[in-house]
């Protein structure tokens, strides 16, 4: 693993992977991966691509960061690494926003999340 420039990612990451541990969920190793690239290499998903591909009441997960571009038609519950101010703005219309740790807390067995990114 490279040594990451970012301390707040960098521990998001070991946590992940000690819940991955503790609760034998193989979600969170992914997830944990996935914050391990490069920040360039990192997935960047628009509203609008929310907006298409989930339905009604769906919690998603974006292993990256969450824009802006489009507008969300349904109520959504989404986590993610970072959010831009309007993305959050958005969803909080129909939805909820959460920060990784808060989904950590809240749904340590993974179920019923998708990774959309």
């Amino acid at each position: 693993m490279k040594k990451q420039k970012n301390p707040a990612k960098q521990e998001l990451i070991v946590e992940l992977k000690k819940l991955a541990i503790t609760e034998k969920v193989k979600f969170w190793k992914r997830i944990a991966s996935e914050l391990e690239r490069p920040t360039r290499n990192m997935r960047v998903v628009n509203i609008s691509k929310l907006d298409k591909v989930t339905k009604e009441g769906e919690l998603i997960i974006v292993p990256g960061k969450v824009l802006s571009a489009g507008e969300l038609s349904h109520k959504l519950d989404v986590a993610a690494f970072s959010f831009s101010e309007t993305a959050k703005e958005k969803i909080s219309k129909n939805g909820k926003v959460m920060a990784l740790p808060e989904l950590m807390k809240k749904n340590p067995k993974a179920k019923g999340i998708r990774i959309i990114g």
